[in-house]
């Protein structure tokens, strides 16, 4: 079930009256009341809480999910197209049964040919995706339909769509002949793990999710009978910690969690410049100034419990924040910034990547800021990080051959001694990218690119792959600019040797 404990457990008052205003909300959010959140909320909160029954409601997909393994069980290779949502659930799911699933979040073409390296006919692609317009998920799912007919293979046989009923992806994939699995429309993308987003992989991989629903339908009905433990969380969260949460899943057992938490807290929360920003963590740490969450060991909050029981735990917990925060934690205000940022570079392309020249160049690394070398700007980047601020690094990069990059978060924290987040770019976008525009408007912006080994064309497309990805980080750019947001980008001409150099760069300031 669930246990709470931690080194600030003792800053929780339940005779506050905002504990106690905590509680009651609680009590509605049990009845699925869409005006907790406001009346400006109330809409999209009344189309949005199905999450609250899917440990009871997905109990109905279980038959189907045992046929789509049925059917598949002579899949060796089981590769997920998806993000956001529709990818970081399943990821920790697969991370923490110890089941193999390559997950496909990125359009950075060197992690994209990870996804093609294997024997097609053995392979399984499952395409998720909640609206069914994703750029991301559209232009891998053509990829992979081409590259199976091209080895003579019917793509229907290959491929199982995860979508919201009537979506543009769920009409064409009908039309064609695939294998459809609808998602409950009324659960957003970052509550779906217990819905089809996150079954239909876990039960291909084979995983039991009987057991998942069993589990978080338990825990669920303990903290219905008993709102001590959820309450005091989010009471921790929203009135005891400040805009940084740090997150470890050392320990745990249950790999990416945090990784999970991270976009649920992150998207959920951060608007109006009131959020709440996860810093993942590689292992345990105190700080005076961030507050630290684990699920075991030493932290300010650990929570103990099971995988599908973290679930939603924190599903609950985030609702309540952002009840206290007097936000609507189900919508997503800023996300479509650089979609429609990236869409625009791609319309100006035309289909031809532009060349970029560089402000300055440092060995294998191009820099577009200020700085004579990559120790200066570097230097000059972190005196533009705001007082109380954080650090972003976003590293548009193959998070399997370049994963050394991600060294740099706790290198960098460390010499600093601020916050510093690591996300791989563009998943991100899907994740902390809501909150460094709504948020609160103090974060320093580290975007690392790397100039892909080849290119991959999209089917259907006039661009391939390095486009897009190119497209995305610069796409972002322009819309953290217009925020007069402080920005440096590093792109790595060679990607081995520069993040070598960099990670020194770092180590010398």
């Amino acid at each position: 079930m669930i246990k709470v404990a931690g080194n600030k457990f003792n800053k929780v008052d339940r005779s506050d009256p905002r504990y106690k205003a905590l509680l009651a909300t609680h009590e509605r959010l049990a009845k699925k009341d869409p005006t907790i959140w406001g009346s400006e909320a109330q809409a999209e909160a009344s189309i949005r809480l199905n999450w609250i029954d899917l440990p009871e409601s997905s109990r109905d997909l279980l038959p189907a999910l045992d046929a789509l393994h049925a059917k598949h069980r002579d899949k060796r290779t089981i590769i997920l197209c998806g993000m956001g949502g529709s990818s970081l659930g399943p990821e920790v799911i697969a991370a923490s049964f110890k089941k193999s699933i390559f997950i496909l979040d990125s359009t950075d073409p060197n992690y994209v040919n990870h996804a093609l390296d294997c024997d097609l006919s053995s392979a399984l692609v499952v395409v998720s995706s909640k609206s069914g317009s994703t750029i991301e998920t559209a232009s891998q799912r053509a990829l992979f339909q081409s590259r199976f007919a091209q080895a003579g293979l019917t793509p229907q046989n290959h491929m199982v769509i995860v979508t919201d009923p009537g979506s543009p992806l769920d009409v064409q994939s009908r039309a064609e002949g695939f294998s459809v699995i609808n998602a409950d429309p009324n659960v957003g993308g970052r509550f779906s793990v217990l819905s089809a987003f996150g079954l239909v992989p876990a039960a291909l991989i084979g995983v039991d999710v009987s057991i998942l629903l069993d589990n978080a339908s338990d825990t669920k009905a303990a903290f219905l009978n008993d709102a001590t433990a959820v309450v005091d969380i989010a009471y921790l969260l929203a009135y005891c910690a400040g805009q940084y949460l740090s997150f470890t899943d050392e320990g745990s057992g249950m790999p990416g969690m945090s990784d999970w938490v991270e976009q649920l807290v992150a998207e959920s929360t951060g608007k109006n410049q009131v959020g709440r920003l996860p810093v993942v963590i590689e292992t345990h740490g105190l700080s005076k100034d961030v507050f630290s969450i684990a699920y075991t060991g030493n932290a300010d909050l650990v929570v103990e419990a099971d995988l599908a029981s973290q679930f939603i735990i924190w599903e609950w917990v985030t609702a309540l924040v952002g009840a206290a925060l007097k936000i609507d934690p189900f919508n997503q205000p800023n996300v479509t910034e650089a979609k429609e940022q990236t869409s625009s570079l791609l319309k100006q392309w035309a289909g031809v990547l532009p060349s970029f020249s560089a402000d300055n160049v440092d060995a294998s690394i191009e820099i577009f800021g200020a700085g004579n070398d990559l120790v200066d700007a570097l230097k000059t980047f972190l005196t533009t990080v705001p007082p109380g601020g954080y650090v972003a690094i976003m590293a548009y990069l193959d998070r399997k051959d370049d994963a050394k990059i991600a060294d740099i978060r706790a290198l960098l924290s460390e010499k600093i001694g601020k916050p510093v987040t690591f996300g791989w770019g563009p998943r991100f976008l899907h994740s902390t990218g809501q909150f460094h525009k709504g948020g609160q408007q103090n974060g320093a912006f580290l975007q690392i690119t790397g100039t892909p080994s080849h290119d991959i064309d999209i089917p259907g497309q006039i661009f391939g792959f390095r486009t897009l990805v190119t497209a995305q980080a610069l796409g972002d750019g322009n819309a953290l600019a217009t925020r007069k947001y402080p920005l440096l980008r590093l792109n790595l001409t060679n990607r081995s040797a520069g993040i070598d150099q960099l990670l020194e760069a770092v180590q010398k300031l």
